[in-house]
C-alpha cells in the first residue's frame, strides 16, 4: 500500500472516531466533569500513551531547536486547541461550533500560502469550494434555525474560532517535523509541553471528579476521548501530514458531520433525505479534488 493511500485511510479513520464522539461523549460535560478538567484527562491520558508507545519504538534524539519549535506548537495544538474546543462548546451551541469549524480548512489554505508560499492549484480551489457548500448546506438543514451567533453564545462562538485557527496553524507548521521524525517522536513531546501548559488551569477540575459515582457508561465515554478522540485521532492525523498536504489534511474536517449523520441514520436517530446525499456528494467531491495534483494558479 503506498504511503498517500495510507494517508487518507488514516484521515478517514480519525474522522469516524470524531463522529461517534459526538454520540459517545456528548453528555460528559458539566454532568460529570468539567471543561478544563476533562482537557486535562485528554491531555494527561494521551501523554502515557505516547510515551509508552515511544518505548516499543525506534529512539530518535530530538534536535535542540526542534524542541524548542516542538514548545510552540504544543501551545498552538494541544493547549489552546484543545482549552478553546471544549470550553467554547460548553459556551455555544454544537451547530454553532460545527459551523465555525468549516473556517479551518479556509485558514490552513491561507496560512500555507502566507507562510510556505505554497501554490494553490484549481482542483485545491475547487475541492475547497464544495467542501464548504456542501458541510454549510449539511449543518445548516440539521440546524432549523437553531443556528444563531448573539449575545449569549459570541463568547463561545469566539473561543471555537480561535480553536479553528491554532489548530490550523498547527497543521501547517507540525508538517516539516512530521516529516523529519517519527509521528510517535513529535507527539510525545508535544503532549508533554502541553500538559505541562494545562497543568496549572485544569488540575482542580479533573480532582474534583467524583470517581466513585460514575456508571460504566460514563467511564467509557472518558476512556473514548482519551483514547480514540485524543491519543488515536491525533496519530492518525499527524501520520497523514507526512505523505499528504496541510490543506488535505484539514479539507477532511468537512467529512465529520457527514459520518455523524450517516451514524445517527445507521442508529435510527435521524433518516436519509435528497438534502443529505446531495451534501454527501459535494463533501466527497471536494476532498477527491482537493488532492488531486494539477494545474496550478499561482
Amino acid at each position: 500500500m503506498n504511503p498517500s493511500l495510507k494517508a487518507h485511510i488514516s484521515l478517514f479513520t480519525a474522522q469516524v472516531i470524531y463522529a461517534l464522539n459526538y454520540s459517545i461523549a456528548k453528555d460528559l460535560m458539566p454532568t460529570y466533569i468539567k471543561p478544563l478538567g476533562l482537557v486535562m484527562l485528554r491531555i494527561t491520558g494521551a501523554l502515557l500513551l505516547f510515551w509508552t508507545l515511544s518505548l516499543f519504538s525506534r529512539y530518535e534524539k530530538v534536535e535542540k531547536d526542534d524542541l524548542k519549535k516542538m514548545m510552540l506548537l504544543a501551545l498552538f495544538g494541544v493547549a489552546v486547541n484543545q482549552a478553546f474546543f471544549i470550553y467554547g462548546l460548553s459556551l455555544t451551541k454544537p451547530i454553532n461550533s460545527a459551523i465555525i469549524m468549516v473556517s479551518n480548512p479556509i485558514a490552513v489554505m491561507l496560512f500555507t500560502i502566507f507562510i510556505f508560499k505554497e501554490k494553490i492549484t484549481a482542483l485545491k480551489l475547487t475541492g475547497l469550494g464544495f467542501g464548504v457548500v456542501g458541510a454549510l448546506t449539511l449543518l445548516l438543514f440539521k440546524a432549523h434555525g437553531s443556528f444563531a451567533i448573539g449575545s449569549e453564545t459570541i463568547v463561545g462562538d469566539l473561543m471555537t474560532l480561535v480553536n479553528s485557527l491554532s489548530w490550523a496553524v498547527f497543521v501547517v507548521m507540525a508538517k516539516p517535523y512530521m516529516q523529519k521524525y517519527q509521528t510517535v517522536t513529535v507527539m510525545k513531546w508535544i503532549f508533554l509541553f502541553g500538559f505541562i501548559y494545562i497543568l496549572p488551569f485544569g488540575m482542580s477540575d479533573l480532582l474534583e471528579v467524583e470517581w466513585n459515582n460514575l456508571s460504566s457508561q460514563t467511564l467509557f465515554a472518558m476512556a473514548f476521548v482519551v483514547v480514540a478522540t485524543t491519543f488515536l485521532a491525533y496519530l492518525l492525523n499527524t501520520y497523514a501530514l507526512k505523505a499528504l498536504s496541510s490543506s488535505v489534511v484539514s479539507m477532511y474536517i468537512y467529512l465529520q458531520p457527514f459520518l455523524a449523520t450517516l451514524i445517527a441514520i445507521i442508529l435510527g436517530k435521524d433518516e436519509l433525505t435528497v438534502i443529505k446525499v446531495i451534501s454527501a456528494s459535494l463533501i466527497i467531491s471536494g476532498v477527491y479534488l482537493a488532492s488531486r495534483k494539477k494545474k496550478e494558479l499561482v
